[in-house]
Formats: C-alpha cells, structure tokens, sequence
C-alpha cells in the first residue's frame, strides 16, 4: 500500500490522487445506507471524507457509527477533486483511528444564546465564525508586522504595569505594587514617544486596559492597541500614515482570507474602497454637517456613536474628523497655531456603522506648555518626569496614533458587537473563562 502523506486540510489540493493522513476532530457525520459521510476539521479548514463499506474494513465501518462531534482522530485516505466542497477537495476513507470520543459536547447545531456561548468560549473557537473571524485576526496582524518592518520602523514593547494615566484617571484598573500604587495601561503611546526620540519610527503593539463602565458593542476593558510613533511628523504626515497603513492591512486580508469572509457572508465591497487618499473634514465642517442632518450637536462636545455613524456615512472610505476642540483632547496633544482653542489631533472613522478605529495627532513638543496642561488636568507633574525629559533633551515635533485591534477587526468582518474579535473577551460583568 502507498505510504500516506501527512498533510493539511488547507494543503490538500496540491496532492489530488495521493494517499494522505490527516489528524483532526469530527465537525460532523451523517449516514447513508453503505455510506459515511465525515467532515473533519483540523483547524486550516473543514473536509468531507466519504466512506464505502465496501472499500473498508468492517471493523473499520463499525467504528464510524461510534464518532461523535469533536472525537479526536487520525485517518488516511485518497484525495480527490470536488468542485462543490468548500476547498475544491474530498477523502475517500481508508483508515480510521481514534484518539478520544467526546461524550455530551455542550455547542450543537441548534441555536445558543450569546451568554453560554461566552462561557464555552474556550470551545465555541472550534466553530466555523469564530475560527474565521480569529484567522483574520491573525492576518491582520501579520499585515501589521509587515507594514511597519517594510516602512522602517521598529517595535518596542511598552510596560503594562505604569506609575501614570495616560488617557485620564476615570477609567484607570489600579493595583497594589509593592508598597506602591500601580495601573494597568491604557496606552503605550508616552513610552512610544520615548522610543521614537531614540528611533526616528517606533511602535508598539500590546494590551491595554480600560475600567470604563459600559456595556456597549463598542467596548471591551481589556484590547490590543497598535501605536506608531514618529519623530519629525505633524498632524498632515500622520493622516498619511495612518490611511497608507490602514490601506494595506485592509487589503492583504482581503487577499489573503476570501474564505473566511465567504464564511462570515460579508459583503466586502466596501471594504475594496478602502484605498488612500481618505476624505478629510475639520471639527468645524463635520459640525455643519450634522446640523445640516438635523442631528442635535453643540460646538465643543466630543462625538458619540450616533454622530460618528452620520459623518461616516456620507462616504465611501472611511473619514479623518481633524482639529478638535482642545479641552476635550489629552494633555499632550499639540493646540493648533492658528487656533490655540482646537488641538492637532485627528480621528479616522469607518463606514458602516462602527464609528472611531483610530485616534491620534501631533505632540505637545514644549516642555513649559506640557507642563503647564499636566497641571490643568488636575495631574502630578512628579509622575510626567520621564516624559518631560523627552522635552528637555533633543524636543522636536512628532506625531502618532493608536488603532484598536478588535475595534477595526468588527468592521473588517461585519460584527455586530466587538466581544467577538476577541479570542476571550474581556467585559465589563465578564472574566471567565
């Protein structure tokens, strides 16, 4: 007999008419007379190996009738085309051997509620969604890696344990640290300004923290946050950087995934427009804009999701909203020259509904100016030392954003709440498992 290959779900086509052995878990089996039908999953994709009683053992047959959904298993058999399988390949079984049978898996083919869903995370992962939505995930980020190493810049990672707020004191996680008061991150960008006055192009890429009370399907305590930092560029720079960036991630896992969004039923001709340049409006012209959509909205309040979704909507791609009011920006953002009332800050909005993915803009170089805004917003200047020796030696203009992971990841796969991009999501009544 033919030696078997041991190979992949996803690689199954470049061996059509061999032999293989693959190894996986039972996604489902049905019966029809003399015949079994299995789809396997092994977690590059889903196959249906098709068994004859015949052309097997019985004890083999046999066997068959025993698998239940998610046993563990290893079987050979020759691979043949299919054009109407997913992958455009089938088995026909010829060994079967089993590692585990799996009694009583708790998630069926009937319909679960988002809340046991949640607490079988751990295994609802095996399912074809989340498998999707997860597998762009991690195209995204390779995106990510790539953009940056082809673009110059390189990675620091910043701590997650810090002596300061960064983002405001509401919505710190505080902890004990020996003796001493410690948060968690809401943000890497003051330790990625460190590293792009040593670098030039610096960023960092890790978790962080938010203790914000809310229970919207735009919030998470616990997400990831890309945060590019760069020396030398102003707010007009950073918008170029931030759509070239978003641009290319967009489209590589366009490329890169078109079964995964076959799999999810999106639809992903907006997501081919996402092309630069993107559209840019000051604060100022997106006010007009939504009074002129009748939507209630006073001069120097920041924007909500219903404001967001209004704005976002008049276009095609998403949007830079830039040159906010400067009292609802962070202490370090840079006020405009012409207009010291509006910061050098920008966001960039995504169509369809799922508002702000990226935040950012240019830096309060000054140290005399940064100290005097650390004192405004009510913070001690003894935790700001370290950063405003950024300003002491070798203080030059730069900028940077952050773009929140599963944020963007909802919009790229068409969520309804963003709990989903997340492998195990973090929320606000949620912690298990």
């Amino acid at each position: 007999m033919e030696k078997p290959v041991s190979t992949s779900i996803r690689q199954l086509s470049a061996h059509v008419g061999q032999i293989v052995e693959l190894k996986g878990w039972v996604y489902n089996i049905r019966s029809s007379g003399k015949l079994r039908f299995l789809q396997m999953r092994d977690g590059t994709g889903i196959v249906q190996v098709v068994w004859f009683k015949g052309a097997v053992s019985e004890e083999t047959f046999a066997q068959l009738d025993t698998l239940t959904q998610e046993s563990s298993i290893v079987v050979t058999g020759k691979v043949k085309v299919e054009t109407r399988a997913e992958g455009g390949t089938e088995l026909d079984g010829q060994t079967l051997r089993i590692l585990q049978i799996a009694v009583d898996y708790p998630i069926g083919p009937k319909e679960h509620g988002p809340d046991f869903l949640l607490s079988n995370r751990h295994l609802w992962l095996r399912s074809r969604k989340p498998h999707a939505i997860l597998r762009i995930r991690d195209r995204f980020i390779k995106a990510v890696r790539d953009f940056f190493d082809q673009d110059g810049f390189t990675l620091v990672d910043t701590p997650i344990f810090t002596p300061a707020a960064c983002e405001g004191t509401t919505t710190l996680f505080e902890t004990e640290y020996f003796g001493q008061k410690a948060y968690l991150s809401q943000s890497g960008q003051l330790y990625a300004e460190a590293a792009a006055m040593a670098f030039g192009k610096a960023y960092c890429f890790g978790p962080t923290f938010r203790a914000e009370k809310s229970k919207t399907r735009r919030h998470l305590t616990e997400f990831w946050m890309i945060e590019p930092e760069v020396a030398f560029n102003d707010l007009d720079a950073n918008m170029v950087l931030a759509e070239r960036f978003l641009e290319y991630c967009v489209q590589y896992v366009l490329k890169e995934c078109a079964l995964e969004f076959k799999i999810l039923g999106r639809d992903t001709t907006k997501l081919q427009n996402v092309k630069a340049p993107f559209p840019r409006i000051s604060y100022d012209e997106a006010i007009q804009r939504l009074k002129e959509k009748n939507i209630p909205c006073e001069w120097g309040t920041d924007f909500g999701a219903p404001e967001e979704t209004a704005l976002a909507e008049q276009f095609d791609k998403p949007v830079f909203v830039h040159r906010f009011p400067a009292h609802i920006k962070a202490f370090y953002m840079k006020a405009d020259p012409t207009n010291p009332k509006l910061a050098l800050g920008m966001d960039c909005l995504a169509p369809e509904g799922y508002g702000e993915i990226i935040g950012g803009g240019q830096r309060e170089e000054s140290i005399e100016v940064l100290q005097s805004r650390i004192k405004e917003h009510g913070l001690k200047e003894e935790n700001f030392s370290w950063y405003l020796d950024l300003r002491r030696f070798g203080s030059v203009p730069h900028s940077g954003f952050g773009l929140g992971l599963e944020r963007t990841l909802s919009w790229i796969c068409g969520l309804e709440h963003l709990r989903e991009a997340a492998p195990f999501p973090r929320m606000m009544y949620r912690i298990y498992p």
